[in-house]
């Protein structure tokens, strides 16, 4: 298994096998779950496509804009899963970021198609375009508040 860069590894979390509210499935034989917001209409295109992929089903779904998602319960906060894509492994370690879609592509089979992403030099490229795409998402989605203010607040 590949490690993740340094920038991507996070803590392990004894707590990788149960089920938060928002996920779509109980197995523990999954490759990778990923944290996805729900309401953002770009993010959705490509989890959608990744769910019609995941036909041996390696992702675990979960949306942390619904009602009853329960950030705390992952270890993490609400404004952490908000600001980049979250994914955690089997054996609990969280990655973020790029590491994620390299891992989510991987498991449907389109690994080759993200590979380059983790060639040195286009890493460090991808890691910076995504964090700029991450931080103006919701301006770029068009899910400002009125007040121009650009954060979700969760309900």
């Amino acid at each position: 298994m590949e490690t993740p860069s340094p920038t991507a590894a996070a803590t392990a979390d004894s707590s990788a096998n149960f089920l938060v509210a928002g996920s779509t499935s109980t197995r523990n034989d999954f490759a990778v779950e990923v944290f996805y917001d729900g309401d953002c209409p770009l993010c959705m295109r490509e989890i959608n496509m990744l769910r019609r992929m995941d036909k041996r089903q390696r992702i675990r779904f979960t949306d942390i804009a619904v009602a009853d998602f329960n950030a705390a319960a992952t270890g993490k906060t609400f404004a952490q899963l908000m600001a980049e894509i979250h994914g955690r492994l089997p054996d609990g370690r969280w990655i973020i970021g790029v590491e994620v879609f390299r891992r989510l592509y991987g498991a449907v089979g389109l690994g080759w198609l993200v590979a380059p992403t983790s060639w040195p030099g286009i890493r460090q490229l991808a890691d910076f375009g995504y964090r700029i795409f991450a931080q103006n998402r919701l301006r770029l989605t068009g899910r400002c508040l009125p007040d121009a203010a650009c954060r979700v607040q969760k309900s």
